[in-house]
């Protein structure tokens, strides 16, 4: 990929690391663990990490690291205790190109203030989340991040 295609949002790719998710016997007493001892800021999702878009510096990105309950069923059909969502340009672009490639698509493009979702798996079985973000509503949105 050319130094351009990685500069243009409208290339359907993935541009980085959305969200790292995992069952918890106790999501409340592990986000709190967490908070106490590596100090993450915790909310009622878990953690949001505030990063800088290395391509337009002035732009607040966000990473989210959330404990399920491990009854959750969120990471169907995958039988796997994690899964990770990763920020993507071009959502349907992408989806199109996965289509073409033969990937499982387990669901459609679900559209929120904060972006546009949709869940695949990979070739192990383990499902994946894919998120076009909108940024600036979490910004708009304040409180506390992880820096």
């Amino acid at each position: 990929m050319t130094a351009d295609q990685i500069k243009d949002t409208t290339t359907p790719r993935v541009t980085g690391i959305g969200g790292i998710f995992f069952y918890s016997k106790n999501p409340k007493a592990t986000n709190e663990w967490y908070g106490k001892n590596l100090g993450l800021a915790i909310d009622e999702w878990g953690s949001p990490f505030e990063v800088r878009n290395a391509n337009r510096p002035e732009e607040i990105n966000y990473l989210r690291w959330s404990s399920f309950d491990e009854t959750s069923d969120y990471f169907k059909p995958s039988d796997k205790e994690f899964m990770i969502n990763y920020r993507v340009n071009n959502i349907e672009g992408l989806v199109k190109k996965l289509r073409d490639n033969g990937v499982s698509i387990v669901d459609n493009i679900q559209v929120y203030e904060y972006g546009k979702f949709v869940h695949i798996m990979d070739n192990e079985g383990n499902k994946i989340e894919l998120w076009e973000p909108v940024d600036s509503v979490f910004t708009a949105m304040g409180g506390v991040t992880t820096k």
